[in-house]
């Protein structure tokens, strides 16, 4: 693992859920030459060898997390745009609905539900729409 890659994987580590544009910007923290190229290619790199996931937040690029944790479901507040992470077990009844009805197997790391988490509900924010 070459330096530049370490720093990479170090970043996705540290910042749990991180579009590549966020991971740049940490690695270059460290690293003030490491371009965006460079990590687009070590997220792709280290994705095959099964040392990171992406999934797809929203629109845009998509975040990266480190793998080898427990798989999980991924909750984004459309308020304030926090990111948590529930147990596949959440989504259990559906995944086995869509398998039994359609034929169609979940892939729980790539599931994200949107809403508004419990804070900014509380607080009355209006999630974006």
């Amino acid at each position: 693992m070459t330096p530049q890659r370490q720093l990479v994987l170090d970043s996705v580590e540290a910042l749990r859920h991180a579009t590549p544009e966020e991971i740049c910007a940490d690695v270059r923290r460290t690293a003030a030459g490491v371009n965006i190229t460079t990590v687009y290619r070590t997220l792709e790199l280290l994705e095959g060898l099964g040392m990171v996931t992406h999934t797809h937040l929203g629109h845009g690029a998509p975040t990266f997390h480190a793998s080898g944790g427990e798989e999980h479901v991924h909750l984004v507040c459309q308020a304030c745009s926090e990111v948590t992470e529930a147990p596949p077990s959440l989504v259990d009844g559906v995944a086995r609905q869509l398998a039994a009805e359609r034929g169609f197997a979940v892939d729980v790391g790539h599931f994200a539900i949107f809403g508004t988490c419990a804070a900014c509900q509380a607080a009355g924010t209006v999630q974006d729409t």
